[in-house]
This record gives C-alpha cells, structure tokens and sequence, in this order.
C-alpha cells in the first residue's frame, strides 16, 4: 500500500461520497487509488466547478464535500470555491497534487508553496510530508472542517510522498458531542426577552447548521415574537408562518431595515456578522442584542451582546421558554411590516410584461417550485431579487452564497444538489454572466446524470453593478457592463441538452415545468427587465420608517 492508497482508505472510513475534480500529473496515485474505491470520482471540466461542488454539498449535508486538483495552476483554479465554502461556513476539504519534496528547494515547474497559498482561505492546512501521518492528518482536516464554525481545510499531497509504501490505518472517528449553556446565561437571555416590548428575531445560517428549525418556529410563536432571516438564513421559519418576516440583508432601505429602526430588542440566534453586517441594521451600537449560538459574538462595536447565550441552538431557546415571561402580542408597527411585505410580493403575481420583471419571474418559479425542491442562487442583480422574492417553507432549499459571495456557483452547485436529492427538483438561477464563468459544467451534469434546469435571467451585462454604478453616479452613468452572449438554446442543444426560449410573461411557468421533467438538463433562456433596479433604489429612498 503507498500513501495515496491510504489517503483514499481515510476518506472512506469518513463517510466520503464524492470527490470532484480534474486529473493531472501530481494526482496520478490519488486517481488509481480511488479507481478502486467506493468514493465515486466526479470528473469536472474546471477545478473551480469541482471547488464549488464540494461547497454546496458541504452546506446541504453538514458533511465535508472534497474537491481534488493538481498542483499549479490546478490548485489555484480551486482557491475561489474553497475562499466561499469557508466564508459561508461549509464544511470542505481540498486536496491538491504536488511536486516531489527533492523539488522544492529549487524553481521548478508548475511549483507554488500551496500550504502558504491557500492558509488565508481555509481554517487548516498542512502538507503530507511522510506517509505515517496520513491517517492523523486526514481525520484532523475532516474534523476542523465539519466543527462549528465549519469551513474549509487544505491537504497538500507531493507526487513522492503519495508514491511511497505507507503502513496504517484510518482513524476512529470520534463524535462531537452538544456542548450547552449555562443556567445564568438562560436566565440573563430570559429576563431581557422578558422585558422587551418590540423585539425582533435575526436568524442566519448557523441555526440552520444546527438543525434548529422547529425550536426557532416554537420559540417564536410561543414568545409572539416576528422573525426576520439573514439571505442564509432562509426556511428557518415556514414563509407561510404570521410571524415570518422574511429575508432582511439587502444593502438599501427596505421593509424589514424599519423593524430594525423600531426595535428595544433584537435576538440574534445563529447569526453570522459576514451574512449581513451589523453596521447596517445597527450602525451607532444602540439596539440591545442577545446573542444565541453554538459560538460566542464575533467581535464588531455594532454588535455587542447584553447576554450571550453559548451552546446547542435548539436546547438554549427551549431552556429560555421555560423561564421567559412575556406576554402579549407582537408590535403593531411589526404586524404592519408583514402586511406591506406580502402586498409588495403579491403585486406581480399577474404581471404581463415582457421583458419579464424580476419580481414576477421569482414569483412564477415558487409557485412551480415544490416546499422541499431546491433552488441555488448565483450571484449578480437576480440574487438581490431572489433574496427579497423567494421565500422558503424549510431550511437549505434556497442556497445563496453571501460570505464570499462567488459568481458562477449556481451550475456546479446545483450538480452537487441534485447528486444528494435526486428526487427534488432543482433550478440553478442565474445572470448571463454567472452562467458563462462555469457553463462548462452542464456537460459534467449530463455525463453524471444530474437533471436540474438552469434558468438564465437574461440581460446582456453585469446588471448588480450597473445598479451600483447608477445608485452611485446617478441614472445612465454606468460603464463597462454590457457584453454579448451567444443563442443560450442552441448552446444547450449543442451539449445535448433541452433548451427553452422565454418570449412572453406566460411562457415561464409552462417552460419551467417541462423542463423540469426532462431526463437530461435545461437551460431557459428568459429577458429580465432590470429596469426594476433604479425603481426599488427610487422606493428605497422614499421609505419612511417613522411610526
């Protein structure tokens, strides 16, 4: 046995299902090894897409999703994916090929000193610099990773060391056990809650991670407090629910931004200060805050904790129902948020224009969409719509990278999730520039059999940052965003895939459920009228938040 064959046994022996990635030189041992494993290979056309696959199955499972590259160039075509699953707190473990330790004290081909390159994205990494401390360093990458917070670590292979004879086997795993909060810190949290008159909830993505959904929903309803979601934080609490004020994060003034303006009290629970800075919804430190998580508060002077409460998610907020005591109903001015909010939602219901709006198209894809089918969201103008817009009934049924915030995840994502679900539906949404930074990979999603529908909100340009520019410099001063594309339904059919063309507002709904029946991916090429940028930036700015 040489150590790429033991390298494969530690990933067995860690419940690995997939490994993503690109053959080189430097892997050679690694891919004969797994040749002969149960872990299935996944052979992607960029390392980027396979970082990306890694990331979103680490963040829909909890368990870390590996990505395999090369050295050189290979390695740093896999930093992007691995920087956002570590931002976004998914759970991933990157393995790069290297050149022979008797090479590296000279320049040498393709040579990078990988271990200093990728320490400030990943929370670990060290390099294999004798087969004896494989099995060590395999289960130590797997247990930093999937620790809360969780994120990315990085395992440096040289072609040598992997060609070496090994001795050893896998170590045991040994479980995480619940750590739980104090009985003082209960009673602190309870007594503030208690005497709020208008808290709010703030939930992000780490009371998704533990699991947290029916006590979040209990703990509100019991305590009649409103909820608001970070855009990670999605389906914590039923969208349907009376309490639910939906997604809060945007970078203007919205309907959620004023029951922060209005609130004694807000309490934090599994919120990350990356998903939504603080200094938005708190910029002078004045609104009194508990904080409920399985870590302490990250350091920030907008978030400085009257009580943090430190344990498992679910067992604080029942342990703090068991003492609160707070009567009453939610806030008036909160009850109002929600009825605006819905009003807002179900204007566009009936829209018929075309080029579609953003809004109608969001609105027509939830009502295709089934509670438990799954959407992953890239990142451009679409995304701000998808996170005000799509509203979700349970956790991990929206995807929306906000740490790190990488376009072209939507594609390779969605591969990854259709690999774990394969009975839900899944939509890939994304702008024509997400789209072509990894379209790549819809011929990796027809070679592994992974039907899921990309759907192209479609405007010719970077539209976030023509919004930008315009909010900046003023409407019509935008500058180096437009580009071409080419005809988005003969490049499906060209990687034999089905393509759909949108030409008026009915044609959605009936397209996306065609596609989503179809047995190999598609792709929906739909115009958006992102016009509705400059009008929601207007409305934003006309928003008043007085009482």
């Amino acid at each position: 046995m040489n150590t790429a064959e033991l390298l494969v046994q530690c990933l067995e022996n860690e419940g690995v299902e997939y490994v993503f990635g690109l053959p080189g030189e430097e892997n050679l041992h690694v891919l004969e090894a797994l040749k002969h494993s149960s872990i299935k290979f996944i052979t992607t056309r960029h390392e980027q897409g396979a970082a990306f696959m890694a990331d979103v199955y680490g963040r829909l499972t909890g368990k870390a999703g590996v990505c395999l590259s090369t050295l050189g160039p290979g390695a740093t075509n896999l930093m992007t994916g691995v920087a956002d699953a570590n931002l976004d707190g998914a759970p991933l473990v990157a393995i790069t090929g290297q050149v022979g330790t008797d090479r590296m004290h000279i320049e040498s081909h393709q040579y990078l000193d990988l271990v200093a390159m990728f320490a400030p994205v990943t929370k670990w990494n060290k390099q294999i610099v004798r087969p004896s401390i494989t099995p060590e360093l395999v289960r130590k990458a797997f247990k930093r990773s999937q620790s809360e917070k969780p994120g990315a670590v990085h395992i440096d292979l040289p072609e040598n060391i992997a060609a070496m004879p090994a001795d050893g086997k896998p170590l045991q795993k040994d479980k995480i056990e619940k750590t739980f909060a104090s009985f003082a810190s209960i009673r602190a949290a309870a007594a503030v809650i208690s005497q709020a008159e208008n808290p709010i909830i703030l939930v992000g993505n780490g009371a998704i991670r533990a699991q947290a959904s029916d006590a979040v929903t209990q703990f509100a309803t019991q305590l009649n407090i409103p909820v608001a979601n970070t855009f990670m934080g999605k389906g914590i609490i039923p969208y349907t629910h009376p309490l639910a004020l939906w997604a809060v994060g945007l970078q203007q003034r919205d309907f959620i931004t004023c029951g922060f303006s209005n609130t004694d009290l807000v309490i934090a629970i599994g919120y990350d200060l990356i998903e939504f800075s603080p200094k938005k919804w708190n910029p002078e430190g004045k609104i009194p805050i508990v904080h409920i998580a399985t870590t302490p508060a990250e350091i920030d002077s907008s978030y400085i904790p009257k009580v943090e409460v430190v344990g498992d998610v679910s067992d604080s907020l029942l342990e703090i129902l068991k003492v609160a005591d707070r009567q009453g109903k939610p806030n008036p001015y909160a009850i109002s948020l929600r009825t605006n909010i819905r009003a807002d939602y179900e204007q566009y219901a009936n829209d018929d224009a075309f080029p579609i709006k953003p809004q109608k198209l969001i609105y027509d894809l939830r009502q295709v969409m089934g509670p438990e089918d799954i959407v992953i969201s890239d990142v451009g103008a679409h995304k701000m719509w998808i996170a005000r817009h799509y509203h979700c009934y349970s956790p991990n049924t929206c995807i929306i990278s906000n740490g790190f915030a990488a376009m072209g995840i939507a594609i390779p994502g969605a591969l990854a999730a259709k690999l774990i679900y394969p009975d839900r539906k899944v939509v890939a949404a994304t702008g024509d520039g997400g789209f072509m930074m990894n379209c790549q990979e819809l011929e990796t999603a027809l070679r592994v059999g992974t039907p899921f529908v990309t759907l192209v909100f479609n405007d010719g340009g970077y539209g976030l940052i023509e919004w930008k520019q315009e909010n900046h410099f003023g409407k019509g001063r935008s500058s180096f965003v437009h580009f071409g594309n080419p005809d988005f339904v003969k490049f499906a059919e060209s990687m034999g895939l089905k393509g759909y063309r949108v030409e008026t507002a009915t044609d959605l709904v009936p397209m996306l459920k065609d596609a989503l029946n179809q047995d190999v991916p598609a792709v929906i090429d739909c115009r958006v009228d992102y016009r509705e940028n400059s009008l929601f930036s207007q409305k934003a700015g006309e928003l008043s938040c007085s009482l």
